[in-house]
């Protein structure tokens, strides 16, 4: 994957390249943007549930580990990508990584909950065609069975920037005294650029965003029609209730247009894609191939955003291209290792 700006021949590659890839991977094989590799971590007795009412969404339970040496101001949010599910947050279902942050004298919380949510206030209940949710009885299945059906997102209209940036933490300081200031904030895939959109609009919360494999560019032409390909598959949610294409909350949600908060409020970043090429230990099955092909639509983004932030004359981020790594958590799990040292070091 060449190195990509953000104007003239470029633009019109991406064009191209962009479209192709999202919609030739994606499409056929039934999108995942959170990841494909199995379990190995899965519950850990080492945190606990934390449940906090939403005045939107009812009580929403996050997962909290306490650090090692028993701080209280360093803290970091864990998020879910795009089939986050309702038990736990895939970081402690796929991997271990809640485990390395405590050792390193952080505190870890954990959403869980936000299926294709994008950890955004939405503006309506998800829906199509004007049908009520509920509709439909089916629960399960593939997206599209479940687009009628009621439930998290559909039976009320997800506000999770609300819920992250001012019911979870100020129920964390009250009840467990946690900073509710200079925490950090990582997501995968979807909630990469979640990540970044909460440090750029709650700047005194978050000091420090990491972005993994995330949808930095939303402007790039075919992002929007892949991630409705991408939301009607996982859980059969639909774009339009999010926000439209020329709302200002779609804006809101793209790292690409809203950079200059993110350098005008110091924010220390880890940004990281990578190249789309499998490791030895990626066995070639079909969900590899189709996160070979995703994992490349995020570097094009990721590499769009880095030309923007250069653009700016921004600095604070620390870049990592991985010359192996496809959309999964192996991959994840190995650059949540390589931002750590650098989180533990900007954060609390």
């Amino acid at each position: 994957m060449r190195d990509v700006t953000v104007r003239g021949g470029a633009r019109v590659w991406l064009r191209k390249s962009v479209l192709g890839l999202a919609l030739a991977t994606m499409a056929p094989l039934g999108v995942s943007l959170l990841g494909t590799t199995a379990a190995h971590a899965a519950f850990s007795p080492d945190g606990m549930d934390f449940y906090v009412d939403s005045a939107t969404m009812g009580p929403i339970k996050s997962r909290v580990f306490r650090a090692a040496d028993g701080n209280t101001n360093r803290v970091v949010y864990a998020l879910d990508g795009e089939r986050a599910r309702d038990d736990d947050n895939g970081w402690e279902i796929n991997t271990d990584v809640a485990h390395a942050l405590t050792a390193a004298n952080i505190n870890v919380v954990m959403p869980v909950g936000g299926q294709s949510s994008w950890y955004a206030d939405w503006k309506s209940p998800s829906t199509f065609l004007g049908v009520p949710a509920g509709t439909a009885a089916v629960q399960s299945g593939s997206g599209v069975t479940q687009a009628l059906s009621g439930g998290p997102g559909k039976s009320y209209t997800y506000k999770w920037e609300t819920f992250l940036s001012q019911e979870l933490p100020n129920a964390l300081r009250d009840r467990l005294g946690f900073s509710s200031t200079r925490n950090g904030i990582f997501g995968l895939s979807m909630s990469g650029g979640s990540a970044l959109m909460l440090a750029a609009f709650h700047p005194s919360q978050f000091a420090y965003a990491g972005s993994l494999s995330g949808a930095l560019d939303l402007s790039l032409p075919g992002m929007r029609d892949a991630i409705r390909v991408a939301m009607v598959d996982a859980g059969g949610y639909n774009v339009d209730a999010l926000a439209g294409p020329k709302d200002l909350t779609w804006q809101h949600l793209d790292p690409f247009q809203f950079a200059p908060k993110l350098k005008a409020n110091g924010t220390r970043m880890f940004i990281s894609a990578g190249s789309g090429l499998p490791a030895s230990t990626d066995a070639i099955t079909t969900s590899t191939i189709q996160a070979m092909g995703i994992e490349a639509v995020a570097l094009v983004g990721t590499k769009a955003f880095q030309s923007r932030w250069s653009a700016l004359g921004g600095g604070n981020v620390v870049y990592d291209f991985p010359a192996v790594g496809v959309h999964n958590w192996r991959n994840w799990e190995s650059e949540l290792g390589r931002m750590l040292p650098d989180l533990s070091a900007n954060i609390g």
